[in-house]
């Protein structure tokens, strides 16, 4: 590569890689508000139950309603997608967000709260399946992996941002999540600051192209030509390519849930697998500390400021932990990085389940020794950590790899309708196991985590270096890529 002309050695021109880093990061956007929403509520969940006054079970619920919408946004995207395009896919993700942010910020009830909260969980699935769709269909093929990573470094950015901005609100509030700053409190701010990203998101929506896929299943294939010159580069044979994609999609044969049955057990055995890589992924607790480290802290006698900052800590813990296995993914593997992880978060949790054994004290006036404490805020740190190099990033990249091509649109679907299913099931329950007994809730999510290194070693396979053609054939050998 010739830095100074961007051309490879050969003297021909190279993707517009600039202009398509822009779009990529415009549709990327939408992970942004993926992590920020799933994220802001973080900060709001101790003056929810106090505004409300309402018990761990409906506080529980309410957290979890936005994964109802999740579940269905994420089921309806991709027909709606295909109807009308990419582009007002997204815009109407945008409104949603909007909608749903003002909404959270002025609640009559708690039952409108929850309402809300499914909107926004609504364009928060609707995201989650349209960002990297989008990404994979304009981006050229020599940086599609590069590129497609984006989806996930905007996702755990966006959860950063949205406990840095919780913990500079609460300090304009004086550190009390209810205090007041301009007529509203504190908590009804940090909900309702999501309308500026969604603004946002919805604004570049209108500068950034419609995915050459859809202009060409619509027959817009003048559009699409353009769309692959600003991508692709004008030296590329636009015809050639259009064709290409043409051929490709009439090829194409949807999968469907019948194709997925046949196994011993029902399903097919690759097919379990994928459930159980969503199931482990949720089971070992990761969003309790992303739903509720805040009022998780301030339950063992950290002032709430410290708390919303330990928060903030977690979530840059988890962008390095991004990195480190975007890095390492097609170095060393999936199988040993998420072997890593899950020896990793074994002993971070349970060490923690061993420093909350120590919690004394009831209502306002609980605490954990110094010792303990230290021990617990390592701990979590190290928890996030383990899990954003492993299981945060390998097991998207697993389900996207390891399912043969005819089933692959269907499984995908079937693990990442189990995955909001356990992370539901996670959401709700941490509030009375918590109430319960914090140390003890820590204990299952220890067993869950111990019990993911022998599925691993067992069950999953190692996808590195092999064409997404080869996993038609389990048998097939390893080829090794050749890193540009």
């Amino acid at each position: 590569m010739n830095i100074r002309t961007g051309r490879p050695a050969s003297g021909l021109p190279t993707a517009p890689l600039g202009h398509v880093v822009f779009i990529t990061a415009a549709a990327a956007m939408g992970g942004f508000l993926f992590g920020y929403d799933s994220s802001v509520i973080n900060g709001t969940v101790v003056a929810i139950r106090d505004r409300f006054d309402v018990g761990p079970e409906a506080l529980a619920q309410v957290i979890a309603a936005a994964l109802i919408g999740c579940a269905l946004g994420a089921a309806t995207a991709g027909r709606i997608a295909d109807r009308i395009g990419r582009i007002r896919c997204m815009q109407i993700a945008a409104v949603l967000f909007t909608v749903s942010a003002v909404g959270s910020a002025l609640p009559f009830a708690l039952w409108d709260l929850a309402l809300w909260r499914v909107m926004g969980g609504f364009a928060i699935g609707m995201a989650s399946v349209i960002g990297p769709a989008y990404i994979a269909e304009v981006s050229p093929p020599a940086y599609r992996g590069r590129l497609a990573s984006f989806q996930q470094a905007a996702i755990v950015i966006g959860i950063a941002v949205s406990q840095l901005v919780n913990w500079l609100i609460l300090t304009l509030a004086g550190g009390e999540q209810r205090g007041v700053i301009a007529g509203l409190e504190a908590w009804q701010w940090m909900l309702g600051v999501m309308v500026v990203p969604a603004v946002l998101y919805g604004l570049l929506s209108f500068v950034i192209p419609e995915s050459p896929r859809f202009l060409i299943s619509a027959g817009r294939t003048e559009q699409a030509r353009k769309v692959l010159a600003e991508v692709e580069g004008s030296h590329v044979d636009l015809d050639g390519r259009v064709t290409e994609i043409e051929h490709a999609m009439r090829s194409e044969r949807k999968s469907t849930f019948r194709d997925l049955l046949g196994g011993r057990f029902g399903f097919l055995p690759i097919v379990w697998v994928g459930i159980g890589l969503s199931v482990f992924q949720q089971l070992v607790g990761i969003n309790v500390i992303f739903y509720y480290s805040s009022s998780l802290w301030q339950s063992v006698g950290i002032d709430p400021s410290s708390s919303f900052l330990f928060s903030f800590t977690t979530s840059i813990i988890n962008i390095v932990g991004t990195v480190i296995a975007m890095i390492f993914v097609d170095r060393i593997g999936r199988k040993p990085l998420a072997l890593i992880g899950s020896v990793g978060m074994a002993l971070s949790l349970g060490l923690a389940a061993w420093a909350f054994s120590y919690k004394t004290g009831t209502g306002d006036h609980i605490s954990l020794p110094d010792t303990q404490g230290t021990v617990a805020l390592i701990a979590a740190h190290a928890f996030v950590l383990f899990f954003a190099l492993s299981w945060g990033v390998v097991v998207w990249v697993l389900l996207g790899e390891m399912f043969p091509g005819r089933i692959r649109t269907a499984a995908l679907g079937v693990a990442a309708a189990v995955q909001w299913v356990a992370n539901w099931l996670i959401t709700v329950s941490f509030p009375p196991l918590s109430a319960w007994n914090l140390s003890g809730a820590y204990v299952i999510y220890t067993v869950f985590a111990v019990l993911s290194i022998p599925f691993i070693l067992k069950w999953v396979p190692e996808t590195k270096g092999r064409a997404l053609e080869d996993m038609d054939s389990p048998g097939t050998p390893i080829r090794e890529s050749v890193s540009p």
